[in-house]
């Protein structure tokens, strides 16, 4: 497997700690993962988002991760997923300078998840989307959801406590293509027990090369 690389980007609040997961061979895209909720534990090295980032690379994306403002060595301080959007579009842009001419992807687990869907409903750089325990049992507003048309993934625990796979069914039926669901039997929202099962989903849908359809 490639090289990592870890470094600090410029963020708009200060300094970003990332690492970066280069692929073996042919880069065929550019990723960026977005972590949980930094209050509550989120961090770049949580085990969901490592998996999704290894699932990535394995399909020869190079992959970074990054730790929200005030977390780890990143300077800031949280600002409730304002801020935090500005940081995922930092992230998208170093990407953008590394990689140029290669499709740009972005995801995240929980909190990171909210924060890659709502950039990625603005932010044009971003050609397919993916969302990991998306937790709207704990949001207000979904309806920019409605918005986006670029190709997304979302992975959810039939037993997600901030969303299960009932409700997440009918989040995500009415949405406009293309949009693909896969809701993990018997998985919480850490898909504790069922990370294989993640990092399988994750890879099956970079082999479509979704970003293709954007």
């Amino acid at each position: 497997m490639g090289a990592n690389e870890s470094f600090d980007l410029a963020g708009p609040a200060g300094r970003l700690e990332a690492l970066l997961m280069q692929p073996e061979g042919e880069t065929v895209g550019a990723a960026v993962v977005c972590h949980a909720h930094p209050l509550h534990g989120g961090m770049m090295h949580f085990k969901v988002v490592f998996r999704a980032a290894k699932a990535l690379q394995e399909q020869g994306l190079a992959v970074l991760r990054f730790n929200f403002r005030g977390v780890g060595r990143s300077e800031g301080v949280h600002d409730e997923g304002r801020g935090e959007q500005d940081d995922a579009r930092a992230a998208l842009v170093e990407m953008e300078k590394r990689f140029p001419g290669r499709p740009l992807v972005l995801g995240g687990f929980s909190f990171g998840a909210n924060t890659a869907l709502r950039v990625g409903a603005a932010e044009p750089r971003a050609r397919a989307l993916f969302a990991l325990g998306f937790p709207f049992r704990l949001m207000t507003d979904v309806g920019f959801l409605a918005t986006l048309r670029t190709p997304r993934l979302f992975v959810q625990g039939e037993n997600d406590e901030f969303g299960g796979g009932e409700k997440i069914r009918a989040l995500v039926e009415p949405l406009p293509e293309p949009k693909k669901l896969v809701v993990i039997p018997g998985s919480d929202h850490f898909f504790n027990g069922h990370l294989e099962a993640l990092q399988s989903e994750v890879a099956t849908w970079a082999v479509t090369r979704p970003w293709a359809a954007a």
